[in-house]
């Protein structure tokens, strides 16, 4: 028996969608709902890359997940854990000019955010995202590249300053990857803040 090969671009190659015409036929999930998963798979991702395991929270209470690291180089225990607040956008271009950009919160967030002193340190996380849902991936033999990016902060203190919503500035210098995972979570596991 001969086992079939998938053509290059996936085995609908060709095939267009009836709304633009061109590229592969998407499913009709909200952009809003598809931005969500695709930040979830960059986290998983960063997750794996720092040795890290993650939880969500059941019921959702406002966090989204709990990311721990386990070491016995840890002094405050062998493993501490951030909580992570996922935020996405298309409304900011890729690689922002300038030291931070603007991103604006419902202040409920904020303030859970905010909150100090935590128990449990945590920071929010807000990616980037081109705003047509086929520049999102590109998938070859040596990679997968996930587009554009996610940048971290830590809100803790930080002042509620709208009637509904804030605006806070976010660090472009503040990528989170793997390497600043790991970063975080060292300063955290020394009894410091991410």
């Amino acid at each position: 028996m001969a086992l079939a090969h998938p053509e290059p671009g996936g085995a609908l190659r060709g095939r267009t969608g009836p709304e633009t015409g061109t590229g592969p036929l998407r499913g009709t999930l909200a952009t809003t709902a598809c931005m969500e998963t695709l930040q979830v798979g960059y986290l998983h991702a960063v997750a794996a890359a720092a040795g890290c395991s993650l939880s969500q929270p059941f019921p959702d209470n406002g966090i989204d997940w709990h990311v721990s690291h386990g070491s016995p180089e840890h002094v405050i225990d062998d493993e501490v854990t951030v909580k992570v607040q996922l935020k996405a956008t298309y409304q900011t271009p890729p690689n922002p000019p300038g030291p931070t950009f603007a991103f604006t919160l419902d202040n409920e967030h904020l303030v859970k955010l905010a909150r100090t002193p935590a128990a449990v340190p945590k920071i929010l996380v807000v990616m980037l995202v081109p705003r047509e849902r086929e520049e999102w991936l590109s998938a070859g033999h040596d990679r997968l590249d996930l587009r554009h990016c996610c940048y971290w902060t830590n809100l803790a203190g930080h002042p509620v300053t709208g009637r509904r919503r804030t605006t806070v500035r976010i660090p472009t210098a503040r990528i989170f990857d793997d390497r600043a995972l790991c970063e975080i979570m060292t300063r955290v596991g020394s009894g410091g803040t991410p």
